[in-house]
């Protein structure tokens, strides 16, 4: 017999009212742009990893609420319909033929902003991802992908995660083998980066050299961590020409690391090592330097429950 009021029954009252989502970061093992659209939309050809640096989104439906209200532990992160989580609790509920209304999203920030790891993106996967376990929808991942294009290029992938080739605008997803074990570490530094300025001199210096990623997916393939590394490549490092990642890039290497890049329009920056040992040495040293480092591993799944 239980008790009502006891722990027990309050643990499922409240797990039948909200659900915590883990929501992963992305790298971009390698990205390049390779053209434009005539809407303006650029085209990319991208191997994508996710990795265990997270935030927690946590989502609750409260029967009393009015509309959607976002909580984040980052001030500077908007809480209103800007944010990604936002738009995406709108259009799943939308997709449901339910007012988007008494809805409760608190983001636990741990994974950068404006540093191309993919935090709003993530983010708003989680929204999509706990709001169908809470309505009990049981959408599939494709499915949760289908409404994540409607809200960024890089939230498909977020849905998904793990290892995958990404073509078009980024939507167009392709599985590859996992990653094979090895140690990252990220850092960022306090560069700002423009992403539409990124783009933009993307488009001035043309697309007629493009890069090509088949020692990145090689390497996946053989499990070879020295030869993703050898292949490693971001075209807009190419065209930011940013002193400040470069010397990023140098000291990750100058304490052991296979190769270096930079992700997404940056700033983030990561290199890859084979052992633990090396890459929390390298971690140790560098964080004198740097405001945020963190040293992580590839993981082969998406957005998940806690």
């Amino acid at each position: 017999m239980k008790i009502i009021g006891s722990p027990d029954d309050r643990d499922e009252r409240d797990y039948a009212m909200k659900r915590t989502v883990l929501a992963p970061a992305k790298l971009n093992l390698f990205l390049d742009i390779t053209g434009r659209r005539s809407d303006g939309y650029h085209l990319v050809n991208m191997v994508m990893q996710a990795v265990s640096l997270y935030d927690e989104v946590t989502v609750s439906r409260e029967d009393t609420a009015e509309g959607i209200r976002i909580e984040c532990s980052d001030n500077e992160i908007p809480c209103d319909e800007t944010n990604t989580a936002y738009r995406a609790a709108e259009i799943f509920m939308n997709e449901m033929n339910q007012p988007a209304a008494g809805i409760s999203i608190r983001i636990k920030k741990r994974i950068p902003s404006q540093a191309g790891l993919a935090g709003g993106s993530t983010d708003a996967a989680a929204v999509l991802y706990a709001l169908s376990e809470l309505t009990d929808a049981g959408c599939s991942r494709a499915e949760l992908a289908a409404m994540a294009e409607r809200i960024g290029a890089d939230v498909p992938f977020c849905v998904y995660g793990g290892t995958m080739t990404a073509g078009g605008i980024g939507t167009i997803l392709n599985p590859l083998p996992d990653m094979p074990d090895c140690y990252i570490v990220i850092v960022k530094p306090s560069l700002k980066v423009s992403t539409p300025e990124a783009y933009r001199l993307s488009d001035v210096s043309g697309y007629e050299h493009l890069a090509s990623a088949d020692k990145v997916i090689s390497g996946i393939c053989g499990g070879s961590v020295g030869d993703i590394a050898g292949g490693l490549y971001n075209k807009f490092e190419a065209v930011l020409h940013m002193p400040e990642i470069d010397a990023v890039k140098l000291s990750l290497c100058q304490e052991g690391a296979l190769g270096a890049c930079m992700t997404g329009s940056g700033s983030a920056v990561f290199g890859l090592f084979e052992d633990k040992s090396s890459a929390a040495a390298c971690a140790d040293r560098i964080s004198s330097h740097f405001p945020e480092v963190f040293l992580v591993q590839p993981v082969s799944h998406g957005v998940v429950l806690r």
